[in-house]
């Protein structure tokens, strides 16, 4: 055990480093087009995924549905009271 705390796991350690820092580095050599992050469009949502939230919270219970939506609007802390 003790040669796995000593050797292994340090050796382990260094090449999960050694493999992300070539995987950050490797984008120096991408052309330039490709090194930049993707670009975002806004999609325009369409009824069926306007829907489908609404469907799937149906089958949920009450303690699930405020995980998934929150908390409802409490006036007082709003300051509308």
């Amino acid at each position: 055990m003790t040669f796995f705390r000593q050797v292994i796991a340090p050796f382990l350690i260094v090449l999960v480093f050694l493999v992300a820092l070539l995987a950050v580095s490797a984008r120096i050599f991408l052309p330039s087009d490709m090194a930049a992050p993707a670009p975002m469009e806004e999609m325009a949502p369409t009824e069926a995924a306007q829907a489908q939230p609404s469907k799937i919270l149906a089958d949920l219970p009450q303690e699930l549905r405020v995980l998934v939506q929150g908390l409802p609007e409490d006036p007082s802390l709003s300051g509308q009271l």
